[in-house]
């Protein structure tokens, strides 16, 4: 590695295990570096790794093998910077690793995201479990290989939920059909809540932990579709059942069931703490997780996978009978070594454990503390002490549960049902990670044991993996080694002499002790390189795994390797009355009769089931995920670095990470290669390459005289430390680069200061000469401007002194004539409004008095009619329980309720003369007294106005002394005019006197007139009371017409043949009075083309001829209709000539008259079969057109004939008068024998047609939507990233108008070029403006959706130059836009806001300096917090090297987004496609202009019908 000063490494730490360092100097062999943290240490060269500063200021990368250096700090590092960005997943070449976010995430994991990674490429999209899924399903799919994804990791870093959200998503992709009843997806979802109730519990590490490996078959049929599901479990850790240590917990159905309520009490629990089995630690509840709430999901979830009530009874029963058999306490008998019941508290769990077991509760006690030894001279009875006593009540507890789990699984098992036929399927591996504690027992061998196994798995497709990438890129690969732990695997199974093997043999003898053990496997191994002997012990022992070096305890190992079947055991629950349980617990042999004890080896069946396991993993396509748990205090967004580190060589991922470092870990595809170190060899840069990057990559190789590279097929293939080199020459060249732009910068600045100095003191020279003559300009000025100022002044003086006396005299002139003057016009004034006052106002009472008189009659009169009426109702209301005498006061009650509206409108029209006759009063006295107002302010301002003038004069008097004699008179007149002032203020009193007395008038006339109003209103109020009582007779009479229509239908569906004469006589009896008004050659209007639902009335015919001609002729229009259904007729002047003839075909055979017709049918199943027969692309613009102007035509025609109201009123309360007003008119429009049509049975087929034809209408826009879609979402993939071709280098590939240019904006022509095919199909069949600009309108917000949902999904679309790309492309769809006029496009360029903002942030420069508000409000107004913190997190430049937003902006949106996590349920960033209708049929005949379909071109084949022989001679 070549180190030198400035070079940025990774440097060993104590407590960070790596920080960032930089290399200050050289010590000896030593090297010093600068920590981040600006602590210097001295470390040896051999321990630093090379570190990229490009890296960190991205959010690292989604897949390791991308690192430039791969190496453990940096795997370490770029899971970090993920991990804050909440980025959780990261590939390692296939393998994904899944940091626990502790966190909910749901914008990961709902159905959007499910559909995004449906059929994706594997790499494609950024990195989810969902991908991972995804590829094993389309590789089983398309090799029909079976497929497996393991998930490891150590407890709490979120295997299980993994495991859930891989089965969530096979069960998206692979559910069954729709019409299938069994839901074995379902079933398999919901075992997982059951298996974790009994098979998970609380740890030091993890509130969830799975104490049991589980692998999940998933069984598929030929055509992907789930068929069958399998469930295995490995190893349950039965010891917790009986014991455990603070603060961890037992399975968690125990807890679930002491607080199940009810069901508690009935079994006898109480809280956790009054059992042994869960009292051993304290810890009860778990955060955030009520146990009742538990129950009852589990509960569910058993409901779901088949378990009956009962078997649910037994189940919880048995848990019950462990909790209180746990609580048996055992004290010293009278004999030796026996063993009693220690207490009265004993015996009643002990009654409780028989009862609940259902068996004898002496047989249960005898079972506990005696043991039965068979010998050859018979039965010999051992009692047991306490100890032993204590032992077998857990031995049998344990077994109990064990037995319980394993019948859960064999029950889930059946329920979900396996499909024996299925070829293929999708093994899901949940099993426990590598464990390493303080104190290791016999669980952590053997799963250490298992992963071991799993590792070696691991390695062999890791190398395989390897070996095809080689292989594909045709390299040479041969000398690689190959890293294998097998010697660690037979250290352990080997046989006959491996650790179990000696384990096994020890458990046979019960003299063995774990120092025997030891000594035995001390004795074998001595020399073994994986075994040594543990420093502070004699029998603990330490393996040397692929994940480090465990000590293991082997104080119990020989208990917990036995596992005894005790036949006294199985003998006391086989007899149990319940069935459950004697079903866990059959009948043992007779063989095994003779000995108490069987012995049976756990690592021996567990080695057995991890051989069945691997054997089934060899068989099908491994897929691997590791899961990492980032701390130890389960908290959001903290990252223990040394606790990931070991979790990742425990994992595996360092291990293939080594695998990789063995042959070439750096690789490169060539174009990303020169466009990292192209420069470092620039005289091949004129084009001479012909853009061919393999031969430029090998030039600059060779130029830098690297060797034991590869060039493949794509990449080039670069040695460990080969990278480094290159960063290394190639921060030279940067550099020699930097210095030679800061020395040519330099001297461009210190030429600028020069030039600008040299103009700034040419500029002050000029601008001092200036001042000077200016100040001489201004000083010569000055002096002029004075002399003449002074002339003016003194002109001035003289003229104001002269013009002031002038003014005095013929102001006071005038001020005495204008005020005598005055006075005599006021007082005239005055004489003449008085007089006018008095006589509108005698007026105005006399009026007033006349309305009051006329107002009282009036509601004298409407009182006394008020009681007559009701005296009326009275006689009517009696008079009306017979139908007939209803019908004669039906038309009193009309001409009734027109006198009263006629009067009613009478008074409303006395009432409004009476009210504009007051207004005018009113308004002409409040002119007359703003008149009058106005008269006094002009009175009183004159009055100011004098004064004033008077003050002015006495100054003038006093000044002019001499004039004495003038005074005089002056002062005489002034006496005059106070006087008069006196007058005129009395005159203004007597005015405001009148004033107040006039307000008080109309004060009064407006109480007289609310009190009008007030009196009008109840007479409203009571002519509302009659117009409701009259509405209540009559929806009695509409019961009883509805009831006279269906005796009618039964009359006809009974006499079906008869004719017109016999149906007329009927009705003759009935509506005999009103018949005889009607006219006798009416005909009948309601015949319909309808051949079997209604049987028309014939006259002139006889009743055997009639049906065959109906037919014939109803034959003859259904192959007209048919053939101009399936035909293409055109249109003429844009009129689609189909809807036109069918329009006028159903108008002239009166359809829309007839009360049942299949006509309608037939058309709207005939455009359906056309649709599905026909060529799309040209049917369905064709009939959306058709349809769209028949629809139209329908529903004019509808509104015109009074169809639509109709409809409305028939089915609101409300509008029942308005149709018993016109249905009243007529009784024979009940039977259908008036001119017009029927305004109640005839209206609904028209309207159930206008309905039919809408929906057709907006399948049919569905469909032309829909394959757009599937049209366009291939060209919308190419065109979302930038192509390979735009990274060329060379001068040519530079160019704006060269031809990679043109092949850049090749995908978005194709594009333009659909769009404008799309435009061209639906105008030349006269689509109407309204739909081509909604069809527009929802394409290009598909186009904004897809393309924006991608730039989120794939983080390589994130760059600077891929948004310039899609920048571009967005360009040439507005020009398009713009060149298909609003008319058509609509609101489309708005459609795409999303992806417009997205790709103008990832464009703009200088991204650092924006703050959070400026980017949300003005750059991203409309993208969402998580949106904006998406893209700047995936962001990174790759043609200048800028930065993303600023630390603190992300640390902000991070916060902003954690709170919303708790507010939300669904938060995902992607956007959801519309696929709503975007119109209604009031909208379509509002936007679709008027059509005559009268004035069309017919088709010559019209000719061949004799049905449609009317339309020709209508055009004739």
């Amino acid at each position: 590695m070549n180190l030198r000063k400035g070079t940025k490494v990774w440097a060993p730490d104590k407590n960070l295990a790596w920080v960032a360092a930089e290399v200050t100097d050289f010590v000896g062999k030593n090297v010093q570096v600068l920590t981040a943290s600006g602590k210097k240490v001295l470390a040896s060269p051999e321990k630093l790794f090379l570190r990229d500063d490009d890296e960190e200021e991205h959010g690292g990368v989604d897949d390791m093998t991308k690192l430039t250096y791969l190496h453990e700090p940096g795997v370490l590092y770029n899971l970090e910077r993920r991990y804050a960005l909440n980025d959780i997943y990261t590939y390692t070449g296939s393998i994904l690793i899944a940091v626990n976010p502790f966190t909910k995430l749901p914008h990961l994991y709902n159905v959007h995201m499910m559909e995004q990674y449906k059929g994706a490429p594997f790499g494609e999209l950024s990195p989810h479990v969902f991908a991972v899924a995804d590829a094993s399903y389309r590789a089983m799919m398309s090799e029909g290989r079976s497929q497996s994804i393991l998930v490891s990791g150590e407890s709490g870093a979120g295997k299980t939920e993994t495991t859930k959200l891989i089965m969530q998503y096979l069960t998206y992709v692979g559910g069954r059909a729709s019409g299938d009843d069994r839901t074995v997806e379902q079933q398999v979802l919901e075992s997982n809540p059951l298996l974790e109730a009994f098979g998970n519990a609380r740890t030091v590490r993890n509130d969830n932990s799975s104490r049991f490996g589980k692998f999940v078959e998933i069984q598929f049929d030929g055509n992907g579709r789930i068929s069958g599901a399998a469930i295995r479990t490995y190893l349950l850790e039965r010891s917790r059942v009986v014991q455990i240590t603070d603060p961890e917990r037992n399975y968690h159905c125990f807890y679930q069931l002491c607080a199940s309520g009810m069901d508690a009490e009935k079994y006898k629990l109480d809280h956790p703490s009054r059992f042994h089995y869960l009292n051993q630690s304290k810890t009860y509840e778990l955060d955030g997780i009520s146990n009742a709430e538990e129950y009852i999901k589990t509960r569910r979830a058993m409901e779901i996978v088949g378990i009956s009530h009962e078997d649910q009874e037994a189940i919880f029963r048995t848990l019950a009978a462990i909790l209180h058999l746990g609580n048996i306490e055992f004290s010293p008998g009278k004999e030796h070594d026996s063993s009693i019941v220690k207490d009265q508290k004993s015996s009643f769990h002990m009654q409780m454990a028989a009862s609940l077991f259902m068996c004898d509760v002496n047989f249960l006690l005898a079972t506990l503390c005696t043991r039965t030894i068979q010998t050859r001279e018979g039965s010999i009875v051992k009692a047991l002490d306490c100890n032993a006593a204590v032992a077998s009540r857990d031995a049998l507890a344990k077994t109990v549960y064990a037995r319980l789990f394993d019948w859960l699984v064999d029950k889930i098992n059946r329920s979900v049902g396996q499909d024996l036929t299925s070829q293929i399927q999708i093994g899901v591996l949940d099993i426990y990670g590598f464990e390493c504690f303080k104190h290791n027992s016999f669980e952590q061998f053997c799963i250490n044991f298992a992963n071991e196994k799993l590792q070696q798995h691991f390695n062999e497709h890791v190398f395989k993996m390897e070996q095809e990438e080689y292989r594909k890129e045709e390299i040479n690969w041969s000398y690689i080694e190959f890293i294998d732990n097998q010697d660690v695997l037979e250290l352990i199974e080997k046989k006959p002499i491996g650790i179990i093997a000696l384990l096994d043999e020890a458990c046979m003898f019960p003299k063995s002790t774990h120092a025997t053990l030891s000594t035995k496997l001390f004795q074998n191994f001595r020399a073994h390189p994986r075994l040594e002997k543990a420093k502070f012990s004699e029998t603990d022992f330490t393996v040397s795994h692929y994940a480090g070096k465990v000590t293991y305890q082997t104080d119990t190992f020989l208990d917990k390797n036995r596992d005894y079947v005790v036949v006294e055991h199985c003998n006391l629950l086989s007899s149990s009355k319940c069935p459950f349980v004697a079903g866990l617990f059959p009948s043992p042999p007779e063989e095994s009769s003779r000995s108490s004890y069987k012995f049976s080896s756990v690592a021996s069946r567990f080695k057995q089931q991890l051989q069945a396991l691997m054997e089934t993993l060899n068989s099908t396509e491994p897929h691997y995920i590791r899961c990492v748990k980032p701390n130890s205090f389960n908290r959001p967004q903290k990252f223990e670095n040394t606790s990931i580190l070991h979790q990742l060589r425990c994992g595996g991922v360092l291990e293939a990470v080594r695998i990789s470092l063995a042959g070439y870990p750096t690789r490169r595809t060539y174009s990303e290669f020169v466009d990292r170190f192209g420069l470092l060899a620039p005289e091949y840069m004129d084009g001479s390459c012909s853009y061919d990057e393999k031969a430029w990559t090998e030039k600059i190789l060779q130029e830098l005289k690297l060797e034991n590279f590869q060039l493949g097929r794509t990449k080039v293939f670069l040695r460990a430390g080969q990278i480094g080199v290159l960063d290394s020459r190639r921060a030279e060249v940067l550099d020699n680069a930097a210095k030679c732009i800061q020395r040519r910068l330099r001297t461009f600045i210190a030429r600028l200061n020069f030039i600008s100095m040299r103009a700034a003191a040419i500029a002050v020279q000029a601008y001092c000469r200036g001042c000077l003559a200016r100040n001489i300009y201004v000083e010569k000025r000055e002096t002029a401007a004075a002399i003449s100022i002074q002339k003016y002044v003194r002109k001035w003086l003289l003229r104001r002194a002269y013009s002031k006396l002038f003014s005095a005299a013929i102001i006071v002139q005038s001020s005495i004539r204008g005020f005598l003057t005055r006075q005599r016009f006021l007082h005239g004034k005055k004489h003449r409004a008085a007089v006018i006052i008095q006589a509108w106002w005698r007026m105005c009472m006399f009026r007033s008095a006349i309305r009051h008189h006329q107002t009282s009659i009036i509601a004298i009169q409407c009182r006394w009619r008020q009681k007559l009426a009701k005296r009326e109702f009275r006689r009517l209301k009696q008079e009306a329980n017979e139908a007939g005498a209803l019908r004669l006061a039906k038309n009193k009650l009309e001409k009734q309720l027109d006198d009263l509206t006629w009067r009613l409108n009478l008074e409303k029209r006395l009432r409004i003369s009476n009210e504009e006759a007051k207004s005018s009063e009113i308004s002409k006295l409040q002119k007359m007294l703003e008149s009058l107002t106005l008269e006094l302010d002009a009175a009183k301002l004159a009055t100011i106005n004098e004064c004033n003038k008077n003050a002015v004069l006495l100054n003038q008097l006093e000044l002019s002394m001499k004039e004495k004699s003038a005074l005089e008179r002056e002062l005489i007149t002034i006496a005059e005019l106070r006087k008069e002032n006196a007058v005129l203020k009395d005159s203004l009193d007597s005015l405001e006197k009148k004033n107040s007395v006039l307000e008080h008038d109309l004060n009064e006339a407006q109480k007289d007139s609310s009190n009008t109003i007030k009196k009008l209103m109840e007479t409203e109020e009571k002519c509302s009371q009659l117009q409701q009582n009259v509405q209540s007779l009559e929806e009695k009479l509409s019961r009883l017409e509805d009831e006279n229509h269906v005796l009618r239908q039964k009359a006809l569906s009974v006499t079906p043949k008869s004719n017109r004469s016999a149906l007329m006589k009927a009705f003759s009896e009935k509506y005999s009075g009103v018949l005889a008004l009607a006219q006798t050659d009416q005909k009948p209007k309601f015949e319909s083309p309808t051949p079997s639902k209604l049987i028309p009335f014939a006259y002139g015919l006889s009743e055997s001829r009639q049906p065959k001609l109906t037919a014939e002729r109803h034959q003859e229009n259904y192959e007209f209709l048919s053939r101009c259904i399936k035909e293409d007729i055109g249109f003429t002047d844009g009129k689609p000539l189909a809807a036109c003839i069918m329009y006028r075909c159903l108008l002239h055979w009166h359809a829309f008259e007839s009360e049942r017709t299949v006509i309608f049918d037939y058309i709207i199943e005939g455009i359906n079969e056309v649709l599905k027969v026909g060529d799309e692309n040209l049917t369905l613009p064709y009939w959306l057109s058709n349809a769209a102007a028949l629809l139209c035509l329908l529903q004019r025609n509808l509104r015109s004939n009074g169809f639509l109201n109709a409809a409305s009123q028939f089915s609101a309360p409300s509008g029942l008068p308005g149709r018993v007003v016109h249905g009243l008119k007529s009784p024979f429009k009940y039977i259908g024998f008036e001119d017009g049509l029927s305004h109640v049975e005839a209206r609904y087929p028209a309207i159930l047609f206008k309905q039919q034809l809408t929906a057709c209408v907006e399948k049919i826009f569905g469909l032309i939507r829909d394959n757009l879609k599937k049209e366009l979402s291939p060209l919308l993939g190419l065109c979302i990233q930038a192509p390979k071709s735009s990274r060329h280098t060379g001068k040519a590939s530079r160019s704006p108008g060269g031809i990679p240019q043109q092949a850049h904006n090749s995908h978005w022509e194709s594009i333009i070029k659909f769009l404008d095919s799309l435009m061209g199909r639906l105008r030349e069949n006269y689509v109407p403006s309204f739909f081509i600009r909604k069809l527009i309108t929802q394409v290009f917000s598909f186009i904004n959706i897809s393309l924006f949902n991608s730039l989120l999904l794939r983080r390589e679309c994130c760059t600077f130059s891929n948004g310039e790309y899609v920048k571009s492309g967005l360009a040439e769809l507005e020009k398009w836009i713009v060149g298909a006029t609003e008319e058509y496009a609509g609101t489309s360029w708005h459609e795409l806001n999303y992806i417009r903002q997205a790709v103008g942030f990832l464009v703009i420069h200088q991204k650092r300096k924006k703050s959070l508000e400026e980017i949300m409000q003005d750059l991203c107004p409309a993208l969402t917090v998580r949106q904006i913190y998406r893209i700047s997190t995936m962001y990174w430049d790759d043609k200048y090297g800028t930065q993303s937003v600023s630390n603190e902006v992300v640390a902000q949106m991070r916060e902003m987004l954690n709170k919303d996590n708790q507010n939300l349920t669904s938060n995902s960033f992607l956007l959801d496609d519309d696929l709503s209708i975007p119109f209604s049929t009031e909208d379509i005949d509002m936007a679709i202009p008027a059509i005559d379909p009268s004035d069309v071109e017919l088709p010559k084949f019209l000719s061949e019908y004799p049905c449609a022989q009317f339309l020709v001679l209508h055009q004739k």
